[in-house]
C-alpha cells in the first residue's frame, strides 16, 4: 500500500481541521518512515527477488519493530501523545493515532502473510498484492477520495496552496507509477535510502497546507 496511506492523510483533515497536514500525513506513513532506518541499522531485513508482479518483489524477512502489530500500537500511542503534548488538540491526537494504526490495517489487506503480530509471532496478511490490477484500482480510488475530502475541507489562499499542492499530488502518482510498473530496486541499501527520502514529504505537505484555509462549510 502506497497511495492508500497518503489518502488517509488527506482525508484526516476533515476530522481534524486544525491539525497541520504535515502531521496528519506523517501518521499513516510513519511505519514506512521508520522502516528504512531499521533496515540501515541492520535491525530489520528485506530481500529483493525477481517477479513479474512488482508488488511481490520485496520479501519482508523481518520487520517486527516497525510493522509488528504490538509495536504499531506503541508507535501510534507515542506519536499521538507527543502531538497532544505540543498542541493540546485532542481531536488531532485521536486522528493521528488512528492514522498510524491504519497503516497496519491497510498493509494487512495487501501484504502476503508476512506481517508479524509481534517479534517471533504469527505472520498475517490477506495478499491483495497478488492481484496487481485490483490493487492499483483500489489505491487510485482511495487516493482520489482522500484528495476530494481534502479539497472539500480546504481552499487555497494563494498560488502555493494551489500549485504546490497539485505538484505534490502528481509527484505521488509518478512515484506510485514507478513502483507499480518500474524495475526492482538495485539493492536493499538503495531501497532504504530512497524510502528514507519520503521524510521530505512531511514538510512539503505542511508547506502547501499552510497556504490553504478551511472552507466556510467545513467543520
Amino acid at each position: 500500500m502506497f497511495l492508500g496511506h497518503y489518502a488517509v492523510g488527506f482525508a484526516a483533515k476533515k476530522f481534524a481541521p486544525r491539525a497541520s497536514l504535515g502531521a496528519l500525513m506523517a501518521a499513516p506513513i510513519l511505519l514506512d518512515l521508520l522502516w528504512p532506518i531499521f533496515l540501515l541499522l541492520g535491525k530489520e531485513h528485506v530481500s529483493i527477488e525477481p517477479n513479474s508482479n512488482p508488488f511481490l518483489r520485496l520479501i519482508f524477512d523481518s520487520y517486527p519493530i516497525s510493522h509488528g502489530l504490538i509495536a504499531v500500537v506503541g508507535w501510534a500511542t507515542l506519536f499521538a501523545s507527543l502531538y497532544f503534548g505540543f498542541t493540546r488538540y485532542a481531536s488531532g491526537a485521536i486522528v493521528i493515532w488512528l492514522g498510524v494504526f491504519s497503516h497496519w490495517l491497510m498493509d494487512f489487506i495487501v501484504h502476503r502473510p508476512d506481517l508479524p503480530l509481534y517479534s517471533g509471532g504469527r505472520l498475517v496478511g490477506l495478499g491483495l498484492w497478488n492481484y496487481r490490477s485490483i490493487t492499483i484500482a483500489i489505491e487510485l480510488a482511495l487516493f482520489i477520495l482522500g484528495i476530494l475530502l481534502y479539497l472539500r475541507q480546504t481552499k487555497a489562499k494563494d498560488w502555493i496552496g494551489t500549485y504546490v499542492f497539485w505538484i505534490f499530488v502528481v509527484f505521488l502518482l509518478a512515484a506510485y507509477g514507478g513502483a507499480a510498473f518500474g524495475p526492482a530496486p538495485r539493492s536493499v541499501r538503495m531501497l532504504a535510502i530512497v524510502t528514507l527520502s519520503t521524510w521530505l514529504l512531511i514538510p512539503w505537505a505542511w508547506w502547501f497546507d499552510r497556504h490553504r484555509e478551511a472552507r466556510e462549510n467545513g467543520p
